[in-house]
């Protein structure tokens, strides 16, 4: 491993200039991190260690009912935070369906946004990767490529994106807050991309999300049952007004190089009765772009019949996982905010 320099900032604005410096890179938990420097996939010059910024670990209630999460909540914590859980049940059950327990332990909510592709030919140094040596090509195209992208692919890449997390918060319209040297912006998930100089302070969620606590399902298809990044997933989640459905949301994961919203899918929905045919409409909306990028070609069924799944156990209802709300949220944990 390369030797580099380690900084400890006081504040987000000295975590921002230390980071502005040629080969700089921030380290929360570095469970994605420290095992691309151990590989040789990534050689930063400087660690800028911002696991104890006051702040960035909290929870916060927003005037608007939405909820601001900071960038250094551990998944696990925000999973099993009763209080989330009942409101968010789509997303806590996407970060539970993520990793293992040790490592949802660790990771943090502003990491899980950032973790790099997990396409072996990233990982492979000796391997042509655009993403990890831009313009040397991708060897995945023509390679092992049956898990990679069939959705929002190119030629110059068909890596898919990792997280699991991500996939309801981009069909939740999530936001992203952002730290840079020209001060705090702020950009939908959707959209969004990291800048040099920026770091992730914190993810919001809006208050319309909780309006689809009682009908909304992660489904995660994967090549074993624990411990695996999703071949296919979907995020479903429903507002049902006497059978029919007065509002929805879907986003696949395991497909593209982002999280997919499926928002043509969405129109198909809305209006109608929840039914089964319905569902397969939707999922063949949802996939009507996709295309192979390889050896993939299974994962465009695979995905249409993962997203009929997934909006038949949403309508069956959100499962009882967690206990009653606390009477005050996040009272019981310390340093946690109730409100912004």
């Amino acid at each position: 491993m390369k030797s580099f320099d380690y900084f400890r900032p006081a504040t987000v604005r000295d975590a921002v200039t230390a980071a502005a410096e040629p080969g700089a890179v921030y380290l929360a938990a570095g469970t994605n991190l420290l095992d691309l420097m151990k590989g040789g996939v990534t050689a930063p010059n400087r660690l800028v260690d911002i696991t104890h910024l006051s702040g960035l670990d909290r929870i916060e209630e927003l005037p608007d009912g939405g909820l601001r999460i900071g960038a250094l909540i551990r998944n696990a914590d925000l999973a099993h935070d009763p209080y989330f859980a009942r409101r968010f049940p789509v997303v806590a059950e996407a970060l539970l369906s993520g990793a293992s327990a040790q490592l949802r332990n660790a990771a943090t909510v502003g990491g899980n946004l950032l973790q790099r592709t997990r396409c072996a030919y990233f990982y492979d140094t000796v391997s042509a990767c655009n993403k990890r040596n831009p313009s040397s090509g991708c060897d995945a195209q023509g390679g092992d490529n049956r898990l990679h992208a069939i959705l929002g692919w190119s030629k110059n890449c068909i890596a898919t994106h990792p997280s699991d997390f991500c996939v309801p918060l981009v069909a939740f319209d999530a936001v992203v807050e952002l730290e840079g040297r020209a001060g705090r912006r702020e950009i939908p998930l959707e959209m969004f991309h990291r800048l040099p100089g920026e770091m992730i302070v914190a993810v919001r969620l809006p208050a319309g999300a909780a309006r689809f606590a009682t009908n909304a399902r992660y489904l995660k298809v994967r090549d074993r049952t624990s411990y695996a990044f999703a071949v296919v997933s979907a995020a479903a989640a429903l507002r049902l007004e006497a059978g029919v459905i007065a509002d929805a949301r879907l986003a696949l994961g395991g497909v593209a190089p982002k999280p997919w919203r499926a928002r043509n899918a969405e129109k198909i929905l809305i209006g109608a009765r929840a039914a089964a045919p319905l569902f397969h409409r939707a999922a063949e909306v949802a996939l009507v772009e996709a295309k192979p990028s390889g050896d993939n070609a299974f994962k465009i069924d695979l995905a249409s019949r993962v997203v009929a799944r997934a909006l038949a156990l949403a309508v069956a209802g959100t499962p009882e996982r967690m206990p009653a709300l606390p009477a005050s949220p996040f009272a019981a944990v310390p340093g946690v905010l109730t409100h912004a």
